[in-house]
């Protein structure tokens, strides 16, 4: 294994959900497809899939963590941006603090404080 690559979103629009991620990431795509919208953030892979239609139910199963270094700061800016409460920054020992939100199409967006990680080479 060599770590995490990608994680994918599934989004009914994705022209506004593009801009609600470069919003919410301070990102533009550097791959903008009709089929797929990706962004680098800090050398991993955020992708954006237009979802098909019928019922969508997402699960809470798998959450992707967003490294930040203001947790609450970042947590306040998604809500700004539409996102609904998921999980409130919580204390999970140490210095260490993770949050959640729901983005506009339901996706679960975790976000971390994690002073002690560090990239592998």
């Amino acid at each position: 294994m060599l770590g995490l690559r990608t994680t994918i979103y599934k989004v009914s629009d994705l022209d506004a959900a593009k801009k609600w991620y470069s919003e919410a990431f301070g990102r533009k795509p550097y791959f903008d497809e009709p089929f797929y919208v990706g962004f680098n953030i800090g050398g991993y892979e955020l992708g954006l899939l237009p979802e098909g239609t019928g019922e969508n139910t997402k699960s809470d199963s798998v959450l992707s963590y967003w490294g930040v270094e203001n947790i609450n700061e970042v947590y306040q800016k998604l809500l700004d941006l539409g996102a609904i409460e998921h999980e409130k920054p919580t204390n999970v020992g140490g210095e260490i603090v993770v949050a959640s939100i729901k983005c506009p199409w339901n996706n679960i967006i975790g976000i971390i404080y994690n002073p002690e990680f560090k990239l592998e080479n």
